[in-house]
């Protein structure tokens, strides 16, 4: 690993990197393994809620319990304040996978099976850093096509070396491949083979979970220098709360637990028995207070909720295995595991019998479920497990959401994450270790239905229409509206430090006035309308910035490095760093290996719709406010000129221009624009403007 090329390593990579080199003389990346479960709820996990519910020991509100988990937190670290970046499973897995939020995501309200951008993704950022890369279990994100060969997004389309799973969305609905009664034939894959017809009774947490314990093992045996990157994503809890055939198999890790077989019709090693047959004992005869009289006799639990909480306790059994595995394996100090949720808690039900999410209170203290951007929707129980890195027992409140992964991966990896990446790396948070960056947690998203009339919600979030949705949080606040019909309808405003449940809305106040159109502006300046998600604020103007004593011209910053892609230059340790009147290569020498951020202020002369110019020799891309508005850089064509179009009110524009090159060439960088009563022409010199704090920033550097 060349560290003086890793420009601005944070002090938390240092740390990991010494005490790596220490240990075995050799500097080594750390495994990854990411853990997705399916519509669980931030309430279904014991040391999130349950625990708590457990503990006033009401025998009207049943408990359910998650020990292998809970042990996980209490090893690692707890993300209360954690979120999904979409409030359905489709959009909010893009995401993760792309490292951006929903407002610039491909995938977005219910796109399920739509193709995943061809751009950088986890496992390509991973794999380019020398990673073994695997995906196993639910995908949803494939596009038109019958088969691999077909399927434009198959995750080994997307920087997977092996994938084994459900591809298609409907398929992760019925958690018996073979067997099965709810879907119809469900299409398991491994790589390009189709074999399900060779997978009687096979319980997909359990599939899932022997089949990634078969692939670390192999892996582990055949290339243990080489560190790997696991993509883990169950199908359960969700929908058919189906049971497992058999108690969850003795022992664990190398010496126990589930197994892959590999045998036609014994596939696992808990491929016998009855299918949809086995409840957890502690749930197989409990009871609980119906009435909420305790002179009447308690009733037993609906059998849905017994299913349900036995599927539950399956994916605890599943992740004590496979953590177990990496210690019997010696690798876990070297290997991060996260463990999460793609949303909200579901009231969906393949069963005669109904699912109500309040009957173990899986949406915690919130109100909301999937489908919801109240916390309910959108928060979800994470986990960061690291021996020897993360300090055992922690739990932060910092906000957060799932595209900060990829910058987080990226900087374990030891390599830049790209500049596309809206997240910012958690690993000081994770470490304890250098200054934690604040997250953009942001989410928006369409749905026809209504958010369940419960009790435990608010009397104002109990059947409200739902419609368009948009969320942002600043700080402690979290702005949500529903039902949006313009840009001029008021977020609600929350508290959420004192204030989780989201009950007392500030919005009316005076005082917060001034976050209320803070909220406003900042949505349009994150975000990129999509034709395919259409919302009401798409056409509104870009707000300006208003800024005392700017300067004429631009920062420029200058970087070296062999980059694997066009980077976050933003995050990196500038050679060199002027003042240039406007964005130009000539600036200084063109070289293989070289870093170009431009920065500063458009002055947008009047409101309208402007359409801006792009033309370099290499990878480029441009940020307008944080709003990614031209992307030359993944799979990016040499010489052509690419355009982006923005509505901007006039006034002042911060914007970020990125150029990077990896071979030498003929060097060319064209910065133009059109617009209202402007021709197609350069952006000219008088438009650009930079502040002293920039110019003193980049010279610092």
């Amino acid at each position: 690993m060349h560290l003086k090329r890793l420009c601005r390593v944070s002090l938390a990579v240092l740390v990991i990197l010494v005490t790596f080199a220490c240990a075995g003389g050799e500097l080594t990346k750390p495994n990854i393994i990411f853990i997705l479960t399916d519509d669980l709820g931030f309430g279904d996990v014991g040391t999130f809620f349950q625990n708590s519910r457990q503990a006033s020991n009401n025998p009207a509100k049943p408990w359910q319990s998650t020990p292998k988990l809970d042990a996980m937190a209490a090893q690692g670290i707890k993300l209360t304040d954690h979120y999904c970046p979409a409030a359905v499973c489709a959009p909010s897995r893009a995401s993760l996978l792309l490292g951006v939020h929903q407002g610039h995501a491909n995938v977005r309200d219910n796109q399920f099976d739509k193709a995943l951008e061809n751009n950088h993704t986890l496992a390509t950022v991973l794999k380019a850093a020398g990673y073994q890369t695997a995906a196993i279990g639910k995908w949803g994100l494939q596009g038109k096509g019958n088969a691999p060969a077909t399927w434009p997004a198959y995750p080994t389309r997307r920087g997977f070396d092996y994938y084994f799973g459900y591809v298609r969305h409907a398929d992760g609905h019925e958690h018996y491949p073979k067997e099965g009664p709810h879907k119809g034939p469900m299409q398991v894959w491994d790589m390009d083979q189709e074999i399900s017809s060779t997978l009687d009774k096979c319980y997909t947490a359990d599939l899932f979970t022997a089949r990634a314990k078969k692939w670390i093992l192999d892996q582990h045996a055949t290339n243990v220098a080489q560190p790997f990157f696991m993509y883990l994503a169950f199908d359960t809890p969700h929908a058919t709360t189906e049971l497992p055939t058999q108690a969850y198999p003795t022992g664990s890790g190398t010496k126990g637990g589930l197994r892959w077989l590999g045998k036609s019709g014994e596939m696992i090693n808990t491929a016998s028995g009855t299918i949809d047959s086995w409840y957890h004992p502690d749930y197989a005869k409990a009871t609980y207070d119906d009435d909420g009289n305790p002179n009447t006799p308690e009733v037993p639990w609906p059998d849905v909720y017994k299913r349900y909480a036995t599927s539950v306790r399956r994916i605890d059994d599943c992740v004590g295995d496979l953590l177990q595995l990496l210690k019997d394996l010696h690798i876990e100090t070297n290997t991060l595991v996260v463990f999460s949720s793609d949303n909200g808690p579901s009231i969906e039900s393949y069963l005669k019998q109904p699912f109500a999410a309040n009957f173990f209170s899986s949406f915690g203290p919130f109100d909301g479920i999937k489908r919801d951007l109240l916390e309910g929707g959108l928060r979800v129980p994470t986990i960061a497990w690291w021996p020897g890195h993360i300090s055992p027992g922690r739990t932060s409140s910092e906000p957060s959401q799932s595209h900060d992964w990829m910058p987080t991966f990226a900087e374990v990896a030891g390599v830049p994450v790209p500049a596309r990446s809206d997240g910012v790396s958690l690993l000081p948070l994770l470490t304890g270790h250098g200054l934690q960056k604040k997250s953009t947690v942001y989410s928006e998203y369409f749905n026809e239905g209504k958010t369940p009339n419960y009790s435990e919600f608010a009397p104002g979030h109990r059947g409200r229409k739902r419609e368009q949705m948009q969320a942002i949080r600043i700080g402690d606040y979290q702005g949500v509206r529903y039902n949006v019909t313009s840009h001029a309808d008021n977020f609600e405003i929350y508290n959420l430090a004192k204030d989780p449940g989201e009950r007392m809305n500030l919005a009316t106040r005076p005082e917060f006035a001034a976050l209320q159109q803070k909220m406003k502006d900042t949505v349009l300046q994150l975000r990129r309308p999509d034709v395919n998600a259409r919302r009401p604020y798409d056409q509104e103007l870009v707000p300006a910035v208003s800024i005392a004593s700017l300067k004429p011209g631009i920062t420029w910053s200058s970087y070296k490095g062999n980059f694997p892609w066009l980077p976050e230059l933003t995050m990196l340790h500038a050679s060199s760093t002027g003042i240039t009147n406007h964005p130009t290569i000539a600036i200084q020498q063109h070289e293989t290996g070289t870093g170009l951020l431009f920065t500063g202020y458009l002055d947008v002369p009047t409101d309208g719709e402007y359409t801006i110019y792009l033309g370099a020799d290499t990878h480029a891309l441009l940020r307008i406010h944080e709003a990614t508005v031209i992307d030359e850089d993944f799979g990016y064509s040499a010489n052509t000129e690419k355009s982006g179009v923005i509505r901007l009110k006039a006034g002042k524009h911060p914007f970020r221009l990125y150029y990077a090159t990896q071979t030498k060439s003929s060097p060319s960088l064209s910065f133009s624009w059109s617009g209202p009563g402007i021709e197609k022409q350069p952006i000219p010199d008088t438009t650009f403007f930079h502040d002293g704090a920039l110019a003193s920033r980049a010279s610092a550097d």
